[in-house]
């Protein structure tokens, strides 16, 4: 499909300068941008790139914009980043989406399914399992007994849901997660060790999306529940009875142990690991690779293993980075207290 550029300008609100009538195909990256694709320039440290790429039509920040004129089209928005995402986004769209139940899907006689769903090949839907409107199953899904899928969402190749979970409206979850898996509960006896029954479920509340490779366990009792709006990146563990509240971002590699309550619109480096038992409050930023062991206030920022407040930790650091001259000054100091002993 091709496009104008006075066609994208309508979309988004946006002020020509240049050719209206310049045609796209296709969307590039800025730096490796090409003829007849479009791209976008949002921050001051690209600006250059607005004279130097390949691209016919290009989005600008209105703050970036400089000369009257430009190699390529440019369209000056207010956010050329928040523009080409509803571009992105209505591209998406017009791809259509699929519906029916295709050939080698398995169903329950007492599943039911609603308006426009689509079912890929091999997936298993078992007994009185609900999907709402408009949903889409990919192929080789498993829905376990008595799920709960709402409307508009997508479950992607591989995912398996165990029984009794809840999925909210507009979830997304990527290919291979797995939602509903036991917790990891064990009593140790003299024999070994004795698996606690895990009889809780997983509940994620509406416009949640979980990337690929995620596991998250179902409660030993109750739920462990991943509040509304929240998005879980790709390779999370997310054990029993966790309680994570809306709008959390939580990036890759991540482990939350169980029990642990988490706050409102917590930003979750990568690789961050918490302990189980403790809360989080709400606003908290917590830096890659911070290992948290004890609760965090509202609006607190930790760094480090264990993580400690950001302040502290950058404070503490310039002495860590200096520490063989400590020591060494150290050293220094107690050699001339022995001499001055010895005399």
């Amino acid at each position: 499909m091709e496009f104008t550029a006075s066609q994208i300008a309508n979309v988004i609100n946006g002020k020509i300068i240049g050719d209206e009538t310049a045609t796209i195909s296709g969307v590039s990256p800025i730096e490796s941008g090409e003829e007849g694709h479009l791209s976008f320039v949002a921050q001051e440290r690209f600006a250059d790139q607005i004279e130097t790429s390949k691209c016919s039509v290009l989005i600008v920040s209105e703050k970036l914009i400089t000369k009257d004129s430009y190699p390529a089209t440019v369209i000056a928005v207010e956010d050329a980043y928040l523009s080409f995402q509803i571009l992105m986004n209505l591209y998406k769209e017009m791809q259509g989406r699929k519906s029916g139940i295709e050939d080698g899907a398995v169903f329950h006689e007492t599943a039911k399914v609603g308006e426009n769903v689509y079912v890929g090949a091999f997936t298993c839907v078992s007994e009185k399992v609900r999907i709402g409107d408009e949903s889409q199953i990919y192929p080789q899904v498993f829905i376990g007994k008595s799920v709960k899928i709402g409307k508009n969402c997508v479950i992607y190749s591989g995912v398996r849901i165990y029984d009794y979970c809840v999925i909210g409206d507009n979830c997304i979850v990527h290919s291979n997660t797995v939602i509903g898996s036991d917790g990891f509960g064990f009593q140790p006896t003299k024999d070994g060790y004795q698996k606690i029954p895990q009889l809780g479920n997983v509940v994620l509340e509406d416009d949640v999306e979980v990337g690929a490779n995620c596991t998250i366990d179902r409660g030993t009792i109750g739920s462990t529940v991943i509040g509304k709006g929240t998005k879980i990146d790709n390779l999370i563990q997310i054990a029993h009875n966790v309680k994570i509240g809306q709008n959390n971002v939580i990036a890759a590699q991540t482990g939350i142990a169980g029990s642990t309550v988490i706050g409102d619109w917590n930003q979750i480096g990568g690789q961050v690991g918490i302990v189980g038992h403790i809360t989080i409050g709400s606003q908290v930023r917590i830096q890659a690779q911070s290992g948290v062991n004890s609760s965090a206030k509202d609006n607190e920022i930790l760094y480090g293993s264990p993580a400690i407040n950001a302040g502290e930790y950058r404070r503490n650091y310039v002495h860590f980075r200096n520490f063989s001259q400590i020591v060494k000054r150290i050293n220094n100091l107690e050699n001339i207290s022995k001499d001055k002993t010895n005399e």
